[in-house]
Order: C-alpha cells, then structure tokens, then sequence
C-alpha cells in the first residue's frame, strides 16, 4: 500500500490520544477499491476516505480494557510514516525474511550483521539522506533497545557514478530532448540542429531523464546483445566510482569478447567441446596472473581492469592455440561473475556439475606471477626507436649493451657520440648522444 504504515494510535471522543496494545499490532491498512486521495477544499490524509476503518471503537481497534471500555467511540489517526520510512530498515528483514515473530532472530541478526553491520553498501549519493542518513537512526534505536548487535548499519559505503548519455544543449545553456534534433551533416562531421527553431545546438553528455529522453532501456539492448554482454559493458566502462558516458556502439566489443572466449571452448559448427591436450606455458603462465588480478580487482571493485585482464587472457590463448580442459575449468570461474549466462553455458559443455557460480575460486602459483622477462622502451634522445625484451634480472650493464646493439637503435647512434645512457629498471633505456 502506497500510504506507508499506520501509527498504531487512536483519539477517543474528547480528542484524548491512546496506544493499542500489543495484540493488536500491527495495525492492518484497510482494503479499497479506489486508492487515489479525496478532492477537498482542506488537505486531508490519503486515509482520511476510509471512513469504515477510521471510525471504530476501542475495542474493534485494540485498546486494553483497562484504558478504555470496549464499546467506547475512536477515531484511528489516518496519517501514515512516510512511504520510504519501511526501507530504512530492509537490509535487518533479509536476515530472517520469513521470520513471523521478529524483524531477525537474534542468532541471525548477529550471523549476518555481527562485528559492523552489513560489510558493503553500494549506492549513489543521491541516497545519502534519503536512506543512509534515516537508516543510521533508525538502526541505532534498535541497538540502544538491544534489537540488534552492531552500533552502525554498515561497515564500508561505496558511491557509485552515474552512467551518463548524450543531450543538446542551446546557446542559452538550455537542453534540447534527443528526440528534437538532427543531423544535418554527415557521420564524421556532425552538425546537431534542432528541429523546431533550426538553432544550431551542441551535443553534450548529460544525465539521463525522461524530459530528455536520453534514457537507455535495458530491454531493447539485452535483446539485441545479450544479458552477458550488457553486463560486461556497464562493468567495463570506466571505474565504479566515475561518472560515465553511455555509447551502445562500443557494446559490441564486449560481445566479441564473449564470443572469442566461446570459441575456446566450443567449435561454432558443431557444438562439440574444443580443448587442446598440452598446455601451453605462455597460457598458464597468464592463466595464473590473470585468477590473481582478478581475484584481487573484485575485492577493490576495479571490474574495469579485471574485464581487460580476462580479454588479454583470451587473447593470448587464442594465439596459442587454446586452453585445455583444466585451463578452461578455470577460465571460466572467474568469468562467471562477470557473464554468469554464458559461463553456466561453458561448465556445462566441459561435463561439470552446475553452478559454476557455486564452484570455489580457483588457485594461482605466486611464483607463475614473476615475469621471466620483460619488454623494455629504447628511447634516443627522448624518442622511443625500438622496444626490446629482456630478462626481468639482466644487469644494468648488459641491458645497456642490448639496448644500443638493437637493429633500430645502432643506426640512430651512428656518427654521434653517447654522452649518458638512462636506465629506468624494467621500463626503459633512454640514450642521450649527440
């Protein structure tokens, strides 16, 4: 019912206010054929037309006996808590949502919420007052009550950005709907117009809305992508905490993604699973770098690079032939939290009991995560000539040495004299000579 909750409070006849007891709580809201609030000359509560549950008497509504006799005439206060006041509570009810007696059980209340309330909440700023701010009040009465374990309702907020898209702004400053504008020029050099008054108008990003109808319905692009791929793209965008530009168009990128790490595993034409026998070393190598970076992304909410870390995986295997049964078992555990449709998919072609997403994390080797050799930048005079890999423990002296042997670096020194060579360990070579 969208009035919220009803005070459990009664007037009798000389306007005199009482509690109902215990027995009676809670109070149960009427039913209604017609919801929508009385026209009156007087602002009234959205109750105030349910004259049939209003009017009652002390009795019918509650009220101990020994405060006021059974047949006496009152009238229940139709205002209402606001309709959000029940949420800011939510987060205790799921953890005993079918417990009829309380909002937890104390055993349950302390399994879930004990040592600092619930350990992440994510949500925008927007929520800051009207949730947070009232679920921190609402939270510490229950714990001067003793209803529940921890002083505060949550251990660790997050603030996610919007996810922004495109608007027309006019000359004044005044925006544009998307729908009252077109091009006018061609695909490269656009010339935004609005219709009405011919003004030519800028194309910015703004916040979605309805008045701007720049809203993106979820719907239509999972139709036309997948859920996976829609998913991988509002997590790749950018990091969780900025603010971000929709664009549909580099959607499909993540939708390639999906289908590459598919073909690993699976051959398009036949269904049949693709593995390969012998592993690769450069793959299991990559494999195990990539379970730590992920791993280690999720627990930073840096969804972004552990997505491009998985799409460097991908590729590397691709190159080398594939993975195999083991490799791919694993591959795929740490994809399913990022395209859980699609990894269900791949642990059922790979004859492995479902869920995946139930499946425990897999392990990596620390000493996989050391780079035998690395790739370093030679620059002459500030430009880089070549990029030359070494191994990742080669002195500074015989890297020096490799560094101005190099094909493309030799013939830039030739006929200059090297007055300081540069070394930044494991990054570059910068070659001074004139």
């Amino acid at each position: 019912r969208y009035w919220g909750e009803p005070f459990p409070i009664v007037f009798d006849e000389a306007g005199r206010h009482h509690a109902v007891g215990d027995d009676a709580l809670p109070v149960s809201l009427p039913a209604l054929d017609d919801y929508a609030p009385e026209e009156s000359e007087e602002p009234r509560p959205l109750l105030a037309k349910a004259s049939d549950w209003l009017e009652t008497t002390a009795g019918e509504a509650g009220v101990p006996s020994d405060v006021l006799a059974g047949d006496a005439r009152v009238t229940r206060e139709a205002n209402t808590m606001p309709g959000w006041a029940g949420s800011c509570w939510y987060y205790l009810r799921f953890c005993a949502p079918r417990d009829g007696d309380r909002l937890a059980s104390e055993a349950a209340e302390r399994y879930w919420m004990g040592g600092g309330g619930v350990d992440l909440y994510i949500g925008g700023a927007e929520h800051a007052v009207l949730h947070l701010l009232y679920a921190r009040f609402w939270h510490m009465v229950l714990f001067d009550l003793g209803y529940v374990s921890s002083p505060e309702p949550f251990s660790k907020l997050f603030h996610q950005g919007l996810i922004l898209s495109h608007a027309y702004q006019r000359r004044d400053g005044s925006l544009v709907p998307v729908d009252e504008v077109v091009n006018r020029g061609s695909e490269d050099h656009p010339e935004w117009v609005e219709i009405a008054s011919g003004e030519v108008v800028r194309q910015i990003v703004a916040k979605m809305s309805k008045s701007l109808r720049n809203v993106v319905n979820p719907d239509d692009i999972i139709e036309g992508y997948g859920a996976d791929a829609f998913r991988l793209y509002e997590m790749y965008l950018g990091p969780l905490e900025a603010s971000k530009p929709w664009n549909t168009r580099d959607l499909v990128g993540l939708m390639r993604f999906l289908q590459r790490a598919w073909r690993l595993v699976v051959d398009e034409e036949s269904g049949s699973l693709v593995v390969v026998d012998d592993a690769s070393d450069d793959v299991e190598r990559k494999l195990h770098r990539t379970i730590a970076k992920v791993g280690e992304d999720i627990d930073g909410l840096r969804f972004n690079t552990a997505i491009a870390a998985m799409i460097e995986l991908v590729n590397v295997a691709s190159k080398r032939g594939g993975l195999t049964r083991d490799q791919a078992d694993r591959f795929v555990r740490i994809l399913s939290p990022f395209a859980p449709h699609i990894a269900e998919e791949l642990w059922e072609k790979l004859g492995l009991d479902a869920p995946v997403s139930l499946a425990p994390w897999p392990s990596y080797d620390e000493t996989m995560l050391v780079a035998d050799t690395v790739e370093i930048a030679v620059q002459v005079l500030g430009k880089v000539k070549a990029k030359i890999e070494v191994a990742s423990d080669i002195t500074e002296g015989a890297l020096k040495e490799a560094a101005m042997a190099h094909e493309r670096v030799a013939p830039a020194l030739e006929g200059k004299t090297v007055r300081k060579v540069i070394v930044v360990p494991g990054r570059l070579v910068n070659i001074v000579a004139n």
